[in-house]
């Protein structure tokens, strides 16, 4: 009777415990919680349920979520984006590529001179947005009725510079850009188009609070009959634009550009400045498979030392479109001679300056011979003399040159250390780009714009972008050939090694990769500073370190 009535007084009692807790305990843990009920130490369940109960908790939680709501809403932050409006003061992710110079392969070097990198005096990436640009943009992108269509052409880097130019007119009209279209390039018949060489995805995702990016016309205007504009002026403003095009596009709903290549002006006012460093630097990323390849084989070309990255223009369009000769026979000299006089129209500028006046005033690419003379002297000379190791690692960029291989044999013989992407990768690695020019040089653009040094031995388009690209990227050094001064040192046999060495070297003191400001009619995307990069104070004293990070 005493038992039945004990058992009438005891209480069963039930803990709700959740169920990531009991799936996250081994059945030994849970036999123990059974079996062990007179534990004196609280269960885990009764820490939890007592923790929820507690007023303070839900006080500090409302607390901690309105701060962070007011953050957010101060920055004009959108957390859907990669990319933030004002990337001043924080770590900024820019497209994947390997962002930093090797640090441990500089340290490693401690005593060579070439290899210093120069020093940014404080200057960081910062595109800070005016608060009318963002107001804006809450407009432009939200619109449906006007879209601007481009026709981009020429190689890889013409097109990226013709890609930036678009998105800043497609802001400037307030319309939605539809995702550019690439003209078959005609010297290499390569067909890749926007996907092939660029993350699509990404692209739209960083544009997105400044333009609107579309695959394709929706159905509303897919019929419409866009205008085509094919006489846009070199270096035109955004007022001329604006103008010309925004009556016809918001009667038509299309627009249609065409040849975009220096289209725009240069000068713009600073809010299109960043945005052309923004879609450049950010949005403007390679294609996944380009990129994993890309930073493999920069990994494989550093192989825990530092290298040089050498861009060389010595393919056969080069020599047509510059209206220069290779120089290494008169066999070569003569088929460009001959190939030109066919196809005038490929001669890009100054058609009526000879080859001879077009040298001397520093027009054209270096040939074989003078490279070899040029890095003979950075990589023998100087680095001999600042005690730096002398097999220098040299990765060559480009296509292959005309007359083949052979032509590089004075660089190869001085150089043995002289590698390509067809040395670094793996058998079948460059099997899905090798067809692609494009492609092709999308992987060379990222060994370069990561390498430690990279020297091009003419400016282009490509070494115009790594340019830019390096001195947003960190001020990594970047050696620029002064091709108009040294000219008439390399024809001048009366000079010993010891004073050509000297007279180079105070030629290029100031073009070493150092800081440099943008000038009028130059463009931000190869001098970011001032428009795209910010002198921070703190940073420069070691207060605060905002960094590029892949």
């Amino acid at each position: 009777m005493a038992e039945s009535t004990s058992k009438k007084n005891k209480h069963q009692c039930y803990i709700a415990v959740p169920s990531q807790i009991i799936n996250s305990l081994s059945s030994s843990d849970f036999q123990t919680l059974l079996l062990s009920p007179k534990k004196k130490t609280p269960s885990l369940s009764v820490k939890l349920k007592h923790f929820l109960s507690n007023p303070r908790f839900w006080i500090f939680l409302l607390f901690l979520f309105g701060l962070v709501g007011m953050l957010l809403m101060w920055l004009d932050f959108d957390p859907s984006l990669p990319f933030s409006e004002n990337p001043c003061f924080i770590s900024q992710e820019r497209g994947g590529i390997i962002s930093t110079v090797n640090e441990n392969s500089i340290v490693n070097d401690e005593k060579s001179e070439f290899w210093k990198q120069p020093d940014g005096l404080g200057y960081r990436p910062c595109l800070d947005f005016s608060e009318e640009y963002r107001k804006a943009s809450r407009e432009i992108v939200k619109d449906r009725t006007k879209y601007l269509m481009v026709v981009v052409s020429g190689g890889m880097n013409q097109q990226r510079n013709q890609i930036v130019d678009a998105v800043v007119i497609a802001r400037i009209l307030g319309a939605a850009l539809v995702v550019p279209v690439f003209q078959v390039n005609p010297i290499w018949g390569d067909e890749s188009e926007f996907s092939d060489i660029f993350d699509v995805d990404h692209f739209k995702n960083v544009l997105a609070n400044d333009v609107r990016i579309v695959s394709s016309l929706p159905s509303t205007h897919v019929m419409t009959r866009p205008v085509e504009e094919k006489r846009t002026p070199l270096h035109t403003s955004p007022e001329w634009i604006r103008s010309h095009y925004t009556r016809k596009l918001r009667r038509e709903g299309v627009l249609l550009l065409r040849g975009l290549d220096s289209r725009l002006s240069k000068d713009l006012p600073s809010d299109l400045q960043k945005l052309r460093c923004k879609v450049a630097f950010h949005a403007l990323r390679f294609n996944p498979s380009i990129l994993e390849l890309g930073n493999k084989l920069t990994e494989r070309m550093r192989s825990s030392r530092p290298f040089l990255a050498l861009h060389l223009r010595m393919e056969k369009d080069v020599w047509l479109r510059t209206g220069c000769l290779p120089g290494l026979s008169h066999k070569y000299d003569e088929m460009i001679n001959n190939e030109r006089k066919r196809r005038p129209d490929l001669l890009t500028s100054r058609s009526n300056m000879t080859y001879h006046d077009r040298k001397l005033a520093g027009l054209c690419p270096l040939n074989v011979l003078e490279v070899t003379r040029q890095v003979l002297y950075f990589l023998t000379k100087l680095i001999k003399a600042l005690g730096a190791p002398k097999g220098a690692r040299i990765y060559w960029a480009g296509g292959i040159p005309l007359g083949g291989k052979e032509a590089l044999q004075p660089l190869t013989k001085e150089f043995p250390h002289f590698i390509s992407k067809e040395d670094l990768a793996l058998p079948g690695e460059l099997e899905p780009f090798s067809m692609k020019a494009s492609l092709m040089a999308a992987i060379d653009y990222i060994v370069c714009e990561n390498s430690d040094v990279f020297m091009p031995s003419h400016g282009g388009n490509m070494g115009h972008a790594i340019q830019g690209h390096r001195a947003y990227a960190g001020h990594k050094k970047t050696i620029t050939p002064n091709k108009r001064q040294m000219l008439p040192h390399f024809l001048n046999s009366s000079l010993n090694e010891a004073e050509f060495n000297r007279i180079i070297l105070d030629l290029h003191k100031d073009s070493l990769g150092h800081l440099e400001h943008r000038k009028t009619g130059r463009d931000v995307t190869k001098y970011p500073v001032p428009e795209c990069m910010n002198y921070l104070l703190a940073a420069y004293e070691g207060l605060a370190s905002p960094k590029i990070v892949s």
